[in-house]
């Protein structure tokens, strides 16, 4: 798989080690790729989930940034951190046609979380995954992540097949 149609890494030696120095940088890259101008989806808006806001910054950016089941407990995923610059060309280059793994940069499918339905946006390979929400008249960027174990992309895989098995029969 070939990333070098995403932008290069942020890494936290980019702000000298320093922390807070680093998360102004990363929001300076999601400001330009989501608040100053916004990405393109077929046929509808992209928004921003803004609320919980967290030290001045919109939920959204802090989960592309970091993990955790409560809003309030999140912690940095620097993997997430360094790909700050990745989710806006993936949801791009995102097609509703029906994406080929051998032959897409991204692939895609759908699924239901917690009664709300998403687009599920992967590199090929299946190593980092945008989750949009889909909210009818306009679409929520989520989250992003990278995957780093083979279980967790096969894992993916299987999701992404299983849907388009089940659209084409």
């Amino acid at each position: 798989m070939t990333t070098d149609w995403l932008p290069g890494l942020v890494l936290l030696e980019c702000s000298g080690g320093d922390w807070k120095m680093y998360v102004e940088c990363l929001h300076g890259h999601f400001e330009n790729d989501f608040v100053h101008s916004a990405p393109s989806w077929p046929g509808k808006r992209v928004g921003l989930k803004r609320h919980p806001e967290y030290l001045g910054k919109s939920a959204t950016f802090w989960h592309f940034i970091s993990e955790g089941p409560q809003e309030a407990e999140r912690y940095p995923d620097f993997r997430r951190c360094e790909r700050i610059g990745w989710p806006r060309p993936i949801m791009e280059d995102f097609g509703d046609t029906i994406p080929d793994a051998a032959t897409c940069r991204v692939v895609w499918w759908r699924n239901e979380r917690r009664g709300e339905s998403r687009y599920v946006l992967a590199l090929e390979d299946f190593s980092y995954v945008v989750i949009v929400a889909d909210r009818e008249r306009y679409v929520l960027p989520w989250t992003a992540y990278y995957v780093e174990r083979k279980h967790q992309r096969d894992k993916l895989r299987k999701e992404f097949d299983a849907y388009w098995l089940a659209r084409k029969g």
